[in-house]
């Protein structure tokens, strides 16, 4: 028995089910992350001394994050606009390069940022902006990990369903980059507000 709507949309809502599905899910790591901003706020405004994220932070390594995750996600929507055209080879190339940048992100991220701080001894107990910089930055970091999880499988063993199925495997690219661009989203809150402000 087929399930319905996993390629059409479902005539009440116009989405399909895995799109709606991904909605739900993200309106809820919305929130979660949306607490986690809640509590920088009040933590910083109850603070009486507080550090500065650029005096704190480095902006330039923050900076070409920033523009690493950007960039990846105009390489995600171009592996769905491959499918869309029917060229399962852009799409391996271009998803490559979404998987190569989420991993840039993650080296750049874990060597030139946490590793000196630690050795340093900037770690969650010395001050609360460093406990705030390491659960929403390190949580940010286990969200690109399963984007880069999901991303991996579909490029590798996931392409098989491009034989058979090519429609819902292009849907599922649509879904996986509707997560990797909030994976994305969500730094570009945490980049200003926590290495600017």
């Amino acid at each position: 028995m087929e399930v319905p709507y996993t390629v059409k949309p479902r005539p009440d809502t116009g989405l399909y089910n895995a799109k709606i599905g991904v909605w739900l899910f993200l309106a809820s790591e919305v929130m979660l992350f949306g607490a986690l901003f809640s509590s920088y706020i009040l933590l910083r405004m109850g603070a009486s001394s507080w550090y500065v994220g650029s005096e704190a932070l480095n902006v330039p390594i923050g900076t070409f994050n920033t523009m690493v995750l950007i960039v990846s996600s105009v390489t995600v929507v171009m592996a769905w606009a491959s499918l869309r055209m029917d060229d399962l080879k852009k799409y391996k190339m271009y998803m490559g390069i979404t998987i190569l940048l989420g991993l840039v992100f993650l080296v750049v991220k874990i060597l030139f940022e946490y590793l000196p701080k630690i050795d340093h001894g900037h770690v969650p107990s010395e001050h609360n902006f460093y406990a705030i910089y390491f659960v929403l930055t390190g949580l940010h970091a286990l969200h690109v990990i399963g984007g880069l999880v999901l991303n991996a499988y579909l490029w590798g063993p996931g392409t098989k369903m491009w034989e058979t199925e090519p429609e819902q495997f292009t849907n599922r690219i649509e879904i996986a980059g509707l997560y990797w661009h909030f994976v994305d989203i969500v730094w570009i809150f945490l980049f200003p507000t926590i290495y600017l402000l």
